[in-house]
């Protein structure tokens, strides 16, 4: 069970504390660069065990305007390595400190990059791989899972997935509220310089609006993500790449976790009766946590509670409903 520190009494602070002061040491990234279909690029960094690749794999998707250097990654990567699994974190197109090369970014339903991923890994010889996803990158795994359904490669043999938005709407219309506007801020601050670059490269594909015209994330969707990823309309994209339509169609077992005070992901959100009669999924509610934090209370503690159950998971196939 987890227990949360005192000193961080709510769900902002428990959400932001993390991601601002935790400092982790020791992973030690190989940077490789694979080519897309059209003629893009992605970039995969590999930690890996041994020098030579373990057959047991675990690739990591991160959140929004995240990459494979945030703290739950690093923190993931770490215990994952202590224990035998080579791990592979990659990152979304216009993330990881290089902008991609096409006028399209990334979005919360983009499955066919974490497929390409997917597929490079297996042509290395791993014969167990694991997908981990945080927030966006945890919706992108699910409608990944989902998709796939019981044609899904056999190698992929469990997925673990944190604070996932899984009503894209819900969750977007969520975070602009006054209490939540620190988060939405802080993600528009890098993806609006993204997007003037991209219109400055790609003027036909993009139509620059002016700044008073997207406030918000749901404005940003509507403006950007959608028309430039073959939606109509953010509802459009929110409708089509949101998890919880997918979930019911997954097959190996999966492991949702979400803590209830988690402020960009309201709980009434999420699609818990759909979860709950599917039985290869897990469904595990924490009181406390907040969005992809999970700090434990005790400060000696190296690993936070999220990692450890995390790999729990994966090495037991836990069976039992924690709501703890």
């Amino acid at each position: 069970m987890l227990i949360s520190p005192k000193w961080l009494p709510n769900g902002h602070f428990q959400s932001i504390y993390p991601a601002l002061f935790r400092k982790v040491y020791g992973i030690k990234y190989f940077r490789e660069k694979i080519v897309t279909p059209d003629d893009d690029f992605l970039i995969l960094d590999w930690s890996y065990v041994k020098k030579e690749p373990a057959n047991s794999l675990i690739i990591l998707s991160h959140g929004l305007e995240g990459d494979s250097s945030r703290q739950y990654i690093l923190g993931m990567v770490k215990l994952m390595n202590q224990h035998g699994f080579d791990c592979l974190a990659w990152n979304f197109r216009s993330c990881g400190g290089e902008m991609n090369q096409t006028a399209r970014f990334y979005h919360s339903g983009a499955t066919e990059d974490l497929q390409m991923v997917i597929d490079h890994a297996l042509k290395k010889g791993y014969t167990k791989i694991h997908l981990i996803g945080f927030s966006l990158g945890g919706n992108l795994t699910l409608k990944y899972l989902g998709e796939k359904g019981s044609e899904i490669n056999v190698a992929i043999e469990k997925a673990v997935v944190f604070s996932v938005p899984m009503d894209l709407k819900a969750c977007s219309l969520s975070i602009i509220k006054a209490e939540n506007s620190i988060y939405m801020h802080r993600f528009l601050k890098s993806l609006h310089p993204k997007v003037r670059l991209k219109a400055g490269k790609f003027p036909a594909d993009i139509k620059l609006m002016l700044n008073g015209e997207v406030k918000t994330l749901y404005d940003f969707d509507h403006f950007y993500t959608a028309p430039l990823h073959g939606f109509k309309s953010a509802d459009d994209y929110y409708e089509k790449c949101s998890s919880m339509f997918f979930v019911e169609n997954i097959t190996i077992p999966t492991a949702i976790i979400t803590a209830k005070n988690d402020p960009i992901v309201p709980f009434e959100s999420l699609p818990v009766k759909e979860i709950e009669s599917n039985g290869n999924l897990h469904f595990f509610v924490t009181r406390d946590g907040g969005h992809c934090g999970f700090r434990p209370a005790n400060l000696k503690d190296e690993f936070y509670w999220s990692e450890k159950k995390a790999l729990e998971f994966i090495q037991n196939d836990a069976r039992e409903k924690d709501h703890s």
